[in-house]
C-alpha cells in the first residue's frame, strides 16, 4: 500500500506563480504541488497582479520578462498593498545589476535560470519561515538609537543621520546598516551579510553584497574626511572608526 503523507488544509501554503514559459510554469508548479504546497498559475502580468491583489497567497513567485505588465511592476503592485506576504523572482535575469534591482522592488529573494529544483524549494521554504516570522505580533516596540563617531540610526524612527545630514536609504541600504551598527568594529562576511540581510546561507552566486556596500558606503561617507564603512580584504566588511581596531 502506497503511504500518503496527511496534510490539513490550514496547513498547505498557498503559493501563486507567475510564469509565462507554460513548460517553466508546469514544471514548477507540478515539483511544489508534490512538495505539499497549493499552487496557482497566471501566464502574464496583468492577470498575475489582480490573482495577487484578490487572492491570499503566502508566497508569489514571479518572472521578470512577463507579457503585459513586466515582473517588477508587478513586484512594485503588491508592495503597494501587501509588505508581509513573500515574493521571489525567477528569472534569466542574473547580473548582479538585475538582481539588485529586483531586490529594490522589496522581493525578497532572486534566483536565476537555470536553477535546480531542490535549491528552489529551499529558498521557497526559508521564505516562508520568514513571513511567518513577520506575521507574529511583536511587543511595544521601545525607541533604539545606535550610533557611531557622528553617524546616528534611529531604528524606532528608521531616521539615519550623519552629523546634521539626514541619510535617505532603501530598505536593503537600511537593514545593512542596522546590521553593521549593531556590530560596530566586527568584521562581516559576505555570508554574514547574505544570511542576516536577505536571511539566505548560501552564496546567491552574485557580488550583490559587494554592490549594497559600495551603494551604502557613498551615501554614509560621501564627503567625510571619516570614513567609516572599511573592507577587510579576504574576509568582508566593517564598520568602524578609522584609527580603532576590530575585532
Amino acid at each position: 500500500m502506497e503511504l500518503v503523507k496527511q496534510r490539513s488544509p490550514i496547513e498547505k501554503k498557498k503559493i501563486l506563480l507567475v510564469e509565462d514559459e507554460i513548460g517553466v510554469a508546469s514544471f514548477v508548479k507540478k515539483g511544489l504541488t508534490e512538495a505539499g504546497y497549493e499552487v496557482s498559475v497566471s501566464l502574464d502580468g496583468t492577470t498575475g497582479t489582480q490573482m495577487a491583489l484578490a487572492g491570499s497567497f503566502d508566497l508569489i513567485i514571479l518572472d521578470i520578462m512577463l507579457p503585459g505588465i513586466n515582473g517588477l511592476e508587478v513586484c512594485r503592485a503588491i508592495r503597494r498593498q501587501n509588505k508581509q506576504v513573500a515574493i521571489l523572482f525567477l528569472t534569466a535575469l542574473g547580473t548582479a545589476e538585475n538582481v539588485v534591482i529586483g531586490l529594490e522592488t522589496e522581493a525578497d529573494d532572486y534566483l536565476v535560470k537555470p536553477f535546480k529544483f531542490i535549491e528552489l524549494v529551499a529558498r521557497v521554504k526559508n521564505l516562508l519561515r520568514r513571513a511567518e516570522t513577520r506575521t507574529v505580533q511583536q511587543p511595544e516596540q521601545q525607541e533604539e538609537i545606535y550610533r557611531l563617531a557622528d553617524l546616528e540610526l534611529n531604528d524606532y524612527t528608521k531616521v539615519v543621520k550623519r552629523g546634521e545630514r539626514t541619510i535617505s536609504l532603501t530598505s536593503t541600504e537600511y537593514r545593512l546598516l542596522l546590521l553593521f551598527m549593531k556590530n560596530p568594529r566586527r568584521v562581516m562576511s559576505r555570508l554574514d551579510i547574505l544570511e542576516q540581510v536577505w536571511s539566505v546561507d548560501f552564496d546567491m552566486g552574485t557580488n550583490v553584497v559587494d554592490v549594497y556596500v559600495n551603494y551604502l558606503r557613498k551615501k554614509i561617507d560621501r564627503d567625510q574626511s571619516k570614513k567609516l564603512v572599511h573592507t577587510v580584504i579576504g574576509m568582508g566588511y566593517v564598520l568602524k572608526e578609522p584609527d580603532e581596531d576590530t575585532n
